[in-house]
């Protein structure tokens, strides 16, 4: 008799261990071409899972390329809120930039501004938290003679802003950029310290940009 209350005390306490173990961080990552090519070996999500925790955080992408910032909002429910997230890291403004002068298709300051605002809010009605990515480069010059630099800072800043108005955390990569290339590219080239071609991310870009990321998450 006395063997059973133990065994079923042992097997109670099992149970409860095994209810009250915590889950890891769902934290998914809701981008463009850069993010879709993240998820592959290499890719900076992938160098990201091998670098934190497996039983802390499970890391998974929502990347589609070409997209805007409206095409997330228009696939934000299949794509991110039926995953559940605990996390939902926003990267994306390298196509709303990028787009008005390679196909006209870019989105102007204010409806980038009021669309990223939409995607925020309901995610938070969802209650994930969000963290906010400024876009990273469209040619890796130092000397601010990129086409698209003065309208990345521009949107880089609006994305700023809306983290300062939300509370939000913000993982600065157009910031970063910038400071790592001052000091890996003295010849001013407009690729292959970050990026393969001024804009996806090369071997090295993958990992720093998984630094940067890992340093967030951490507080997280």
């Amino acid at each position: 008799m006395k063997t059973t209350k133990i065994s079923l005390f042992l097997l109670l306490a099992a149970v409860l261990l095994a209810l009250t173990t915590a889950k890891p961080t769902r934290v998914v990552f809701f981008g463009d071409s850069i993010t879709q090519a993240g998820v592959k070996p290499g890719g900076y999500i992938d160098l990201l899972q091998k670098m934190l925790p497996a039983d802390a955080f499970e890391l998974m992408g929502a990347g589609v390329s070409g997209n805007k910032i409206y095409d997330l909002y228009l696939r934000m429910d299949d794509d991110v809120l039926a995953k559940k997230p605990d996390v939902v890291v926003i990267w994306v403004g390298v196509n709303d930039v990028w787009h008005k002068n390679t196909s006209g298709t870019g989105t102007d300051p204010d409806k980038f501004v009021k669309f990223y605002e939409a995607v925020v809010k309901k995610l938070q009605a969802a209650n994930a938290r969000v963290v906010l990515v400024t876009p990273a480069t469209i040619g890796e010059k130092t000397d601010f003679s990129n086409q698209q630099d003065g309208d990345l800072n521009l949107y880089s800043q609006l994305i700023r802003d809306l983290a300062a108005k939300y509370n939000l955390p913000v993982v600065d990569l157009r910031k970063e950029f910038l400071a790592h290339n001052l000091k890996a590219n003295s010849s001013n080239k407009d690729r292959g310290i970050l990026t393969s071609d001024r804009v996806h991310l090369n071997e090295a870009g993958n990992q720093f940009v998984a630094d940067q990321m890992a340093k967030l998450l951490r507080t997280l």
